[in-house]
Formats: C-alpha cells, structure tokens, sequence
C-alpha cells in the first residue's frame, strides 16, 4: 500500500467580533489542514498549528518525497521528512507542517488497519477526558473585563469544571479579572490563567504572588519561551504550578524545559511539535521525569480529536487506585472550524468527552464545509 495523493487546504472563518489577548488582535482563523489518500481511496486528515499559507508550503515542499511511501511505516516516513528539513527547521512552521502529514498519515493507518489512533498509540488508559474550556479573552479595549461574568456563568451553565483566562495586560487588571472569575464561579470550578508570556520574571513573581489566594491551577507561559532558567526561578517563588511548551519544538526542545526544571506541566501542541509520532516520545520524557502534560489545542475539530486519543494513552504517573482525571484544552471562542468541520460531533456529557473508538481519528470532514471555508486547493498525485 502506497501514498497516492496529498491535497492541502487553507481554510479561513470570518469572526463575527474580533477577540485580543496580551499580544494581538485576531478577526478571523486560518488554518491548514492536509488530506493524505492510499491507492485504495483510503484517506486521513491532520492539521498544522501556525501560519497556514506557511504550513501549506511546508507540505508542497515535503510531498514529493512523502507520495509512494507506505503509510503503515509511519516512523520511517516522520525520520524522512525530518532529515529533509534538519538543517533549517528544527522549530517552527516547517514542523508544524510536518506535524499535520504525520497526523494525517496516522489517521489514514488507522482506517486501513481497522483501529483508533488510541489503540495504535497503544491502548487507551481512560475512555473520557475532562475537558476545560478555553476562552474568556478580552473584546473591549476600554473595558478587559466586558462579558467575563456572562461568560464564566455560560461554562458553568453547560457543565465544565474547569476553565482558562486571559491575563497579560496589566497586574493592576488581572488581580482584579483573577478576583471577579473566581467569586463568579465559587471554590468547586478549576481555574487557570495564560498570560500569552507577556511579562517580565519580576512581574510574573508580582502577579502569582498576589493571585495565589485565588487558588490557581497553573499559570500558562507567563514569560517569554527563551527564558528557561527564569521559569525555573518563578517555579521556586510561587505555590502556583507553571505550565509552558507550546511554542516548543520536539523531544529535544522539550528536553530543555526539563532539564531547566522550567514547567510543572509540559503543554505541547501536537499540531506543531512534531505530530502524533513525536508527541509520544515527548510523553515520554514527561513521563521519565515526573513532570504532568497536557497538550496545548488550538485549531479545527481534527486537532481536538488527536489530542483525546493522545490523552487516552498517556501514562498515570504515580499510579493509584482512584486516578485524576486527565484534562484537555476545549477552545469555546467562535470558531466555525471548530464546531462544523468534522463529524460526528464532540458532545460533553457531565462534565467529560468520551474518547472515539472508530478507526484512525474517528471522525470524517464535511466535504461541504471544507469547499465553503477553502481559499485554495491543491493536489500532487503519483501515478501508480
């Protein structure tokens, strides 16, 4: 069995109100996704995480040594496309478009062989994750806390135990955000915040150490992902757990995170760090030194369903009779992507989504909503 074919698509979704956070302004969402065909008609779709017409042209430049390979061999394909791209690429966009070929090639291994990613991954540990929802970004310039009650009650109303907020645009602002979520949603709601590493290690110090009252679940990149010795320092000057990995690329990038001692919990994207395959050594790594992971999501429905079967598999270190739950990121901003592209749907029922037991992804695309939301299209086939 060969790859025959591998079609890109830039898809974008006009907001209906733009959003901001502590670094920029955002009134639509583009995103690649990759469709990888067998010479039997079987597909499989992935996504990458990042600028999509970069990401598009990461896949043109991979697919001529991607097409006529076997997608069952999907390590020795990943081993490819990362010599090929080696020398210049090691972070960055050219990863992420690695990442959505090799999601979509795991994808397509799945249907050919008739199991779920999960199973491929190695079975799954749990069959429901805990979602938690990502959203309370800002939508006035004049007023950063306009709409967060509204929106804290609505995730409540609809059943999530656990939610994550913007913070980034001033200490003075954020210790007051901090206060109105918490109050709004009582002590039984998990709380994270994620200030998008706008701050200095003095004022990450400053706004843990006024918040911790407010008990934090963690605080998400809340400086600058270069800075790993400083992480490590904010980690020893708060109770506050520090989460950070998302803009990190591969085990080796990873590796540093944990040598520094930099996180409590490791956040790969794993539609930019080097997909499915390399997310699993990076759980490894997780796993060999004792630091949490939950991956950072951000895209179409296709990334929310790689990050449930990658979070069914991942380890239960230490191990115990009555396990936590395992979270993952549920983007709630409007994202049409998101809520029509694929199906069946993502439902949450008490508070957790149950993991897909179908072959690959579990899931297939609306070919509709593909042409309605694509900017382009193109195809490389091999004739076979």
């Amino acid at each position: 069995m060969k790859i025959k074919a591998i079609e890109t698509f830039v898809l974008k979704d006009e907001l209906q109100q733009s959003f901001f956070f502590s670094q920029w302004e955002y009134s639509e969402r583009c995103i690649c996704v990759v469709k990888v065909t067998a010479e039997d008609g079987t597909y499989g779709w992935g996504e990458g995480y990042g600028p999509a017409k970069l990401v598009e042209a990461g896949i043109d430049l991979l697919k001529p040594m991607v097409i006529g390979l076997n997608p069952l061999e999907n390590e020795v394909i990943w081993n490819k496309m990362y010599r090929k791209t080696l020398d210049f690429a090691r972070r960055g966009t050219l990863m992420a478009s690695i990442s959505a070929l090799d999601i979509a090639i795991w994808d397509l291994k799945g249907k050919l062989l008739g199991l779920p990613i999960s199973t491929l991954l190695g079975g799954a540990h749990r069959n429901k994750i805990k979602p938690y929802a990502t959203g309370l970004y800002f939508t006035d310039h004049n007023d950063f806390s306009k709409g967060f009650v509204e929106e804290a009650k609505l995730y409540v109303s609809q059943g999530f135990k656990a939610m994550k907020m913007k913070v980034g645009l001033g200490i003075k602002e954020d210790v007051a955000n901090v206060k109105l979520i918490r109050e709004t949603i009582g002590d039984n709601i998990e709380l994270m915040i994620d200030s998008n590493h706008a701050y200095t290690l003095r004022e990450a110090i400053e706004l843990s150490r006024k918040i911790e009252k407010y008990d934090i679940k963690w605080f998400e990149e809340p400086i600058s992902p270069e800075f790993y010795g400083q992480y490590n320092e904010l980690r020893q000057k708060t109770s506050i757990p520090i989460a950070g990995g998302e803009c990190e690329y591969l085990r080796f990038g990873f590796q540093q995170l944990i040598k520094n001692k930099s996180v409590d919990i490791l956040q790969p994207d794993i539609c930019a760090c080097g997909g499915l395959t390399e997310a699993k050594r990076i759980s490894a790594l997780a796993t060999t030194n004792g630091v949490d992971l939950i991956p950072h999501t951000w895209g179409t429905s296709i990334g929310l369903h790689v990050a449930l079967h990658f979070i069914s598999n991942l380890e239960s270190v230490p191990g115990r009779m009555y396990q936590p739950d395992f979270l993952m990121e549920f983007d709630q901003t409007e994202n049409g992507l998101r809520e029509r592209l694929t199906f069946p749907k993502i439902k949450m029922n008490n508070g957790m989504i149950e993991v897909p037991n179908r072959p690959g992804l579990g899931i297939d695309v609306d070919e509709d909503v593909l042409s309605e939301y694509s900017i382009n299209k193109k195809v490389l086939r091999e004739v076979i």
